[in-house]
C-alpha cells in the first residue's frame, strides 16, 4: 500500500530552524521551504550553511552559536527585520560528546548542555515576545529517546535532552494563553551521530527497532510540519515519538 504525502501550506509563514545546515535540521528546513515558507536557517558552521543554502530564494542564513544568548537575540532580531516576525521556531541544534560518567570532562558536560538545553532556551526566549505580539506561534523542540530513558556513555546528552522535555512542558503552560504552542519530537533517524556508531552496536540498535530500521532524516520533517500547522492548534506540551516504535 502506498501512502500519499500531504504537505500543509506554509505560504507566507516564517520558520526558524537551528542546526539547519545538515541532517534532520536540513530536512526540516527543506520541508518548510518546499511548502512555501520563508526559512531562517541558523547553524554554527558557516561553510556548511553556505554550501547547503547559499543563493536560494526565501532563505535567510545566520552563522550562530545557539549557546550564546546575545548572538541568538541579535539573530532573531535580524530574522524579524527580514520577514516581519517568526511564526515557527524549531530547536534542532545539537552535538554529542560521549563518555562514561567517570571519564566525562567539564567541557564535554558543559558543551552538550549549552548547545541543546541552553540553546533551546535562548531561541525560545527570543522568539516568544514576537509570537505573543502576533497572538500565535509554534515552538517545536527536538529531544530524544535517551532523554527519557538514558544511555550508557551519554549522561550529558540524556540530561540535556531530558531538560528539553521538561522545558517544553513548562513553556507550553506559560504561552498557551497567547495562542502559542510548544511541543517536541523524539526522532530515531539515520544521522551523522548514528553513522559514527560501531557496526556491531549499530546492528544491535537496529534490531531493537520494531520497524526494523532507522528512519531517513527526511521522515522527521512531516511530524514537525504537523505540529507547526493550523490543525495542531490544540496540541501543546507533548513529546511526539517519531521512532519506528522503539519507545513502546
Amino acid at each position: 500500500m502506498s501512502i500519499g504525502q500531504i504537505t500543509p501550506d506554509f505560504d507566507g509563514t516564517t520558520v526558524l530552524v537551528t542546526g539547519g545546515a545538515q541532517g534532520i535540521g536540513y530536512q526540516i528546513a527543506s520541508y518548510f521551504h518546499a511548502a512555501g515558507a520563508r526559512v531562517a536557517v541558523l547553524d554554527y558552521d558557516k561553510k556548511l550553511l553556505d554550501e547547503a543554502w547559499g543563493g536560494i530564494d526565501r532563505v535567510h542564513l545566520a552563522a550562530v552559536d545557539v549557546s550564546n544568548g546575545d548572538a541568538v537575540r541579535s539573530a532573531v532580531d535580524d530574522v524579524v527585520a527580514w520577514a516581519g516576525g517568526v511564526d515557527v521556531a524549531v530547536n534542532n541544534a545539537g552535538i554529542a560528546r560521549d563518555a562514561v560518567v567517570w571519564k566525562l570532562t567539564d567541557e564535554q558536560w558543559d558543551s552538550v548542555l549549552a548547545v541543546h538545553t541552553t540553546g533551546t532556551f535562548n531561541v525560545t526566549r527570543s522568539v516568544v515576545p514576537h509570537m505573543r505580539a502576533a497572538g500565535a506561534g509554534r515552538i517545536i523542540n527536538v529531544t530524544s529517546y535517551t532523554g527519557m530513558h538514558g544511555n550508557i556513555g551519554q549522561s550529558n546528552y540524556a540530561a540535556a535532552k531530558g531538560g528539553i522535555i521538561a522545558f517544553t512542558k513548562s513553556v507550553a503552560k506559560e504561552v498557551a494563553r497567547f495562542g502559542v504552542t510548544c511541543n517536541a519530537i523524539s526522532p530515531n533517524a539515520s544521522t551523522a551521530m548514528v553513522a559514527a556508531v560501531p557496526p556491531d552496536k549499530l546492528a544491535e540498535m537496529t534490531a531493537s527497532v520494531p520497524a526494523g530500521r532507522f528512519a531517513e532524516a527526511s521522515e522527521m520533517a512531516p511530524a514537525v510540519g504537523f505540529l507547526a500547522s493550523a490543525q495542531a492548534a490544540y496540541v501543546t506540551g507533548v513529546v511526539l515519538p517519531v521512532d519506528g516504535g522503539v519507545s513502546m
